[in-house]
């Protein structure tokens, strides 16, 4: 008789536990009716990938290889991971999240003008040498309006040949870009987009405008849909109207349209734009640029 009432009195207890484990789940379960499709099937997906590695690691203890790892990032996008990570901790998923933005970043920012084919630098090196007085200038024109290849003296003094009685190359101008930039630094605001990927991989766009001759930052503001009304309204917040400016220097995005660059020349700026595809002509706004890309780790 004794074991019976022991297990009559702990009924209640068992009961009272049931009843709230019970209230609890349903309590889970309301939120989950005004959540996505999407959410739920990538957290259920996420769930049973976690599961399809626990039971092959009882067969042979292994680590979850680079296409579990993508998997798992790709799904924990689409709803709250933190409570249904299970295998790892969540320091090791937000690891293999960097990894993967660093890839992509990695991926994203290749820069650089690409090299011209092989015939075509064959084909600028045979013209200056068979027509000396031919500047760069010329074999420019020469391509284009007779060939169809359109290149800038600036592309054509890259493969110049050299000439034995002088230093270097021909040059398409009397000075530098790096010298006139270092000669009127005082006075020039350089503008650019930097791309930034947060956590989500989403793409933020960062506008920036800064002093050449101190390197401050003049203004900075972010979005994630650039236009040229909104870039014009950016110049206007930089800018003030006792300026000292005389140049600003930017690439040749579309963005930056016509409407923009009549703008600035109403502000008393005239607008340099830099050669295409020459992040080194630009090479403080890409210093800034790899240091957003390094501090981007933002949701």
């Amino acid at each position: 008789m004794a074991p019976f009432f022991s297990r009559a009195a702990r009924l209640p207890g068992s009961l009272l536990s049931s009843v709230i484990d019970l209230v609890g789940d349903v309590i889970r379960f309301f939120p989950l009716l005004v959540r996505s499709r999407s959410a739920l099937s990538a957290e259920v997906l996420f769930l049973r990938k976690q599961l399809a590695f626990y039971e092959e690691r009882q067969v042979e203890p292994r680590r979850l290889n680079n296409a579990a790892r993508l998997s798992l990032v790709v799904w924990s996008r689409l709803f709250e991971w933190k409570n249904a990570l299970v295998i790892v901790k969540p320091e090791t998923l937000l690891g293999w999240h960097r990894k993967g933005f660093r890839l992509f970043w990695k991926w994203k920012s290749r820069v650089g003008r690409p090299r011209l084919p092989k015939d075509i630098r064959d084909l600028i090196v045979r013209m200056a040498l068979e027509n000396p007085t031919w500047g760069q200038a010329r074999v420019a024109a020469e391509l284009s309006v007779k060939l169809g290849i359109y290149v800038s003296p600036r592309t054509v003094r890259k493969y110049w040949p050299p000439e034995p009685e002088r230093r270097g190359p021909r040059r398409a101008s009397s000075q530098h870009w790096k010298t006139f930039v270092r000669n009127h630094a005082q006075s020039i605001v350089a503008c650019d987009f930097l791309v930034v990927v947060t956590a989500r991989f989403r793409i933020l766009y960062v506008f920036l405008v800064m002093e050449l001759g101190t390197r401050r930052i003049v203004h900075c503001n972010v979005t994630t849909h650039p236009t040229a009304e909104w870039t014009l309204q950016q110049f206007r917040e930089a800018i003030p109207c006792d300026h000292s400016y005389r140049f600003v220097i930017r690439d040749r995005d579309w963005i930056f349209s016509a409407e923009v660059d009549e703008q600035l020349k109403a502000f008393g700026l005239r607008v340099l734009r830099t050669p295409a595809r020459a992040p080194q002509a630009k090479p403080a706004a890409n210093g800034w640029s790899e240091l957003f890309a390094a501090n981007a780790w933002i949701s």
